[in-house]
């Protein structure tokens, strides 16, 4: 008996290690082609769209990835390939807001407070992506995160009707990575049966435009 139970184990075992390769192979082949590294290689697009993070991992210890982020952002904008940053992340608790955070490092970035839009609502990459469409009525934008981000946000525009590509913003060190990316293997089986199940986002509500204003024409100079 203990013997027929072990089995199953091992089955379910390696079967879910074939669901994770697999899901993990798919997602990263079917984005490829909306990635990029060089600012040069893409079009202008109206917005960009930041997905939140938190700016640090621990107590006075900085989160790279949230630098990184922060700085392809403002490099989209000032290159003149993006009009507006659309900041989305995490507002659930009190003390605990990704996009006014970010916001306040893309204003000390120099942004202009006109072009970055706040959606405090967006708790997972998928409420981020499907809010970005319902919501804000954007549907050709640039994802910007890390290119592992990119590939499971572009996979979920892919599947949302959004007309996305992704720029790639700079990777930590790979010694400050390993556990993220064990945690990102998980999360794309979860976008699978996220996207199998037509999961909708926490929140949606009324449609918010993203306009841009008349007399504001303002594109900083790169340095």
């Amino acid at each position: 008996m203990m013997k027929r139970i072990l089995k199953y184990i091992g089955i379910g075992l390696l079967l879910l290690v074939g669901l994770i390769f697999v899901t993990d192979y798919w997602v990263s082949y079917s984005s490829r082609k909306q990635l990029y590294d060089n600012i040069e290689e893409f079009d202008h697009h109206k917005v960009g769209l930041l997905l939140g993070t938190s700016k640090y991992v621990s107590k006075g210890v900085k989160n790279v990835f949230y630098k990184y982020r922060i700085a392809a952002a403002v490099k989209l904008f000032n290159e003149g390939k993006i009009d507006f940053i659309l900041v989305s992340g995490d507002n659930r608790q009190r003390d605990y807001n990704e996009p006014e955070t970010m916001r306040r490092d893309l204003l000390a970035a120099g942004i202009p407070e006109s072009r970055i839009v706040l959606d405090y609502a967006g708790f997972r990459t998928l409420d981020s992506v499907v809010r970005c469409k319902e919501v804000f009525g954007e549907t050709d934008i640039i994802i910007i995160s890390q290119k592992f981000h990119n590939e499971r946000a572009i996979c979920l525009a892919n599947k949302r009707g959004l007309d996305a590509i992704a720029y790639n913003a700079g990777d930590p060190p790979a010694d400050k990575t390993i556990k993220v990316m064990i945690r990102e293997k998980f999360a794309r089986v979860k976008m699978v049966l996220d996207l199998i199940t037509s999961k909708q986002p926490k929140f949606l509500g009324e449609r918010i435009f993203i306009e841009i204003p008349t007399a504001d024409s303002t594109v900083i100079n790169p340095e």
